[in-house]
């Protein structure tokens, strides 16, 4: 192991004894945020052999030929292929790769791993790096793990002491404050047949403002009054699903109050409760090939699992994946057989925390135990391990992340998780043949969001 990945190891092992509840480090750790450690808690250096690059800045600005609306042009089109991985060399590289990659490449001999040069093009607004550095020394979580205090904007806890810690890093990453995307999904056969599904979603990330209606309308965590994210998604295809919308308000702090959430039927034109949009519930229009907590790599509460820091290690995950959401591409030539166009897809070999997620004595879920992945330098979940409650390897979950530059920001291009037992799989997040996302709307109105609103807004 090198000397960089024993640093971030240190910062694993120095959490033996250091309590759940007081998160926050000494200032002193803390100062390391912006030297050798970027604002966020990643390694600036490189590792030993150059082939994790030093950290930059990332890239802050759009490249040339790029306008607003536009589908994200690749900023690294020109690179080359360094390395082709299938099933042939797959020992080779091994330690690199996740349980799940390793799976799919024993059982399928059409699934590779086009790797490229590694680029870490993530970065992030200074507001959201300032703030970072704040939360280092201020965060800290409540009693059961399952909310937060005194964290607001930037990356709860960048020097994580805990995997629940690092867990709160990806739900909490920086993406802008209001947002709204169009995006399609699909539950891909064996044979490669799918039923395409449209949605358009829309939110407010109430904690990345920081703001209940504006950016700047609250100064403390305690005033987004236990609401992190509000989110609504409404289903515009196939025929006989549209007009179907799911609200949610997903709490900062779960066990004050748990998710709630709603939906609309526009058979029945009515509103109802809706707890099962949580847990382990089959996620929406995925054909009950994912759960609810798996939208967006991993989310809601953390109180069914577990969540150990794992020493930190090198791994080949989906990045600068800007081919996967490009217009040029179909969806019928992205989605084929067993899974996705490997041709479209581009790895990367960076830096990642791992967290080892294993379900607690008495409660359910039918992923026993999860490995989670999440790049150093944006806190997504890039990849995850799931495994059932035999504890066999069942499904493997990607998330390539790209930087939505415009902003900037990172996150996924979209989301899959195959399914190893039955060679089927579910996408979400595609966006080659849609509208291009939005990551800075200034006309969503937060009374939108409620029962009485997503009500009249399915009977328009």
């Amino acid at each position: 192991m090198h000397k960089i990945t024993m640093a971030m190891a240190g910062m694993v092992l120095a959490a033996t004894g250091v309590g759940s509840v007081q998160a926050k480090v000494p200032q002193a750790e803390a100062d390391r945020l912006g030297r050798d450690l970027t604002s966020i808690g990643a390694m600036k250096a490189g590792n030993a052999d150059g082939s994790v690059p030093a950290y930059e800045g990332g890239i802050t600005a759009p490249p040339a030929g790029y306008k607003p609306g536009m589908h994200h042009i690749s900023p690294f089109a020109a690179d080359p292929i360094k390395l082709t991985i299938t099933g042939q060399n797959a020992g080779q590289h091994a330690a690199r790769l996740t349980a799940g990659q390793l799976a799919m490449l024993k059982i399928y001999p059409t699934y590779k791993l086009n790797v490229y040069q590694s680029r870490r093009s993530c970065a992030l607004p200074e507001r959201v790096y300032e703030a970072s550095k704040r939360n280092a020394i201020t965060a800290t979580m409540t009693e059961d793990q399952n909310g937060l205090n005194d964290a607001l904007l930037g990356v709860p806890f960048p020097i994580p002491k805990s995997g629940v810690e690092a867990i709160w890093n990806h739900r909490l990453r920086y993406r802008g404050f209001k947002f709204r995307r169009f995006f399609g999904g699909a539950a891909v056969n064996r044979d490669g047949s799918f039923l395409l599904f449209k949605t358009q979603d829309e939110g407010i990330i109430h904690y990345s403002g920081p703001g209940l209606a504006n950016i700047g309308d609250v100064t403390d965590i305690k005033q987004l009054k236990n609401i992190g994210i509000s989110y609504l998604n409404i289903t515009t295809a196939p025929s006989r699903l549209a007009g179907s919308i799911i609200l949610v308000l997903d709490t900062i702090n779960a066990k004050e109050l748990p998710r709630q959430a709603w939906q609309y039927n526009p058979g029945t034109r009515r509103v109802l409760r809706a707890p099962e949009l949580a847990y382990d519930n089959p996620l929406f229009n995925s054909d009950g090939l994912a759960t609810t907590d798996q939208f967006d790599m991993y989310n809601g509460a953390t109180d069914r699992y577990d969540f150990e820091l794992k020493a930190p290690t090198e791994k080949y995950i989906g990045y600068n994946a800007y081919e996967l959401m490009s217009e040029k591409h179909p969806y019928k030539e992205v989605l084929t057989a067993v899974h996705l166009n490997p041709d479209f897809n581009r790895y990367e070999l960076h830096r990642t925390w791992v967290v080892e997620a294993k379900l607690k004595e008495g409660t359910r879920h039918v992923y026993a135990r999860r490995t989670f992945y999440l790049d150093e330098d944006s806190w997504n979940i890039v990849a995850a391990d799931l495994y059932d409650g035999r504890g066999q390897l069942w499904r493997n979950q990607e998330g390539p992340v790209v930087n939505y530059y415009d902003l900037p920001l990172c996150s996924s291009v979209m989301e899959v998780t195959y399914d190893l037992q039955s060679g089927r799989y579910v996408a979400f997040g595609m966006k080659g043949e849609e509208k291009m996302l939005d990551w800075n709307v200034n006309d969503i109105d937060p009374s939108n969001f409620s029962p009485d609103a997503i009500r009249r807004l399915g009977t328009r």
